[in-house]
């Protein structure tokens, strides 16, 4: 094998620039959002991982998935090269800031409540509460976005279990999750969350689009290109469907 000084003279003389010779290498990051990306027993699995796996073996790609706490994958995403990022909620904010592949999970979004009695006519309704958020994640840029900020109505964490725990223990009054995310966290608890969770408020315009796989700005066109031909595909040959289906 060729050592990189050679390599690099070896492309100054055939009029080559490295890039040409040796692609970077793609990286995968995600979060630990159960049931869509969770790791059992060492291993990383859930709805989206399996989408996007299934993707990875159509297109020929073979890559490490790293799961990470979702500030710190959303950060290597915005800032790094050939990066592929997933479940991310398709929000306006950040149409634009990353290369969409496209949708590969649906889900709702609420303020959830454990007490009954609280109803919320609107989002103003719940300034005067503790909310629970995760740091950078689409509930929270949601809430921000609307006048809500950390450290006096929202309370953030880096884990979406952590959330069910502080609404459970009543540091926090509500708590914004998507609702497959919000069931599976109170069924691993233990509990019946049709008996102990209250959605108090709908939010309908974070479950639009649904969460999906993205690329880094700094991704070539082509590579987004071939994985959404081969998200096409999957969904075409009836796998998408199949490997939903398992999931719900």
């Amino acid at each position: 094998m060729m050592r990189p000084l050679r390599c690099a003279w070896l492309a100054l003389l055939l009029g080559l620039s490295l890039p040409a010779i040796a692609t970077q290498k793609l990286r995968i990051v995600t979060e630990e959002l159960p049931p869509f990306n969770m790791t059992l027993d060492g291993k990383l699995t859930g709805l989206c991982t399996e989408i996007v796996q299934a993707v990875l073996d159509d297109v020929g790609e073979a890559a490490q998935i790293q799961s990470m706490p979702w500030a710190r994958a959303y950060d290597i995403a915005m800032n790094s090269e050939n990066v592929l990022i997933y479940c991310m909620a398709r929000t306006a904010a950040r149409e634009q800031q990353f290369k969409w592949v496209g949708t590969i999970a649906q889900t709702d979004w609420y303020l959830f409540s454990l007490d009954p009695n609280l109803r919320l006519n609107s989002l103003d309704d719940a300034r005067s509460q503790q909310i629970a958020t995760v740091k950078d994640d689409a509930g929270e840029e949601y809430l921000t976005a609307q006048g809500f900020a950390v450290g006096r109505n929202l309370q953030s964490s880096n884990k979406y279990e952590h959330n069910y725990e502080k609404l459970v223990l009543g540091r926090v009054d509500l708590w914004i999750a998507n609702e497959m995310n919000a069931l599976y966290l109170v069924r691993h608890a233990g509990q019946d969350p049709t008996q102990v969770l209250h959605r108090a408020l709908a939010l309908p315009d974070l479950g639009t689009h649904g969460l999906g796989m993205a690329f880094s700005l700094k991704t070539p066109d082509a590579t987004v290109e071939r994985f959404r031909a081969g998200l096409q595909r999957l969904r075409d040959s009836g796998r998408y469907e199949a490997i939903t289906r398992t999931w719900r």
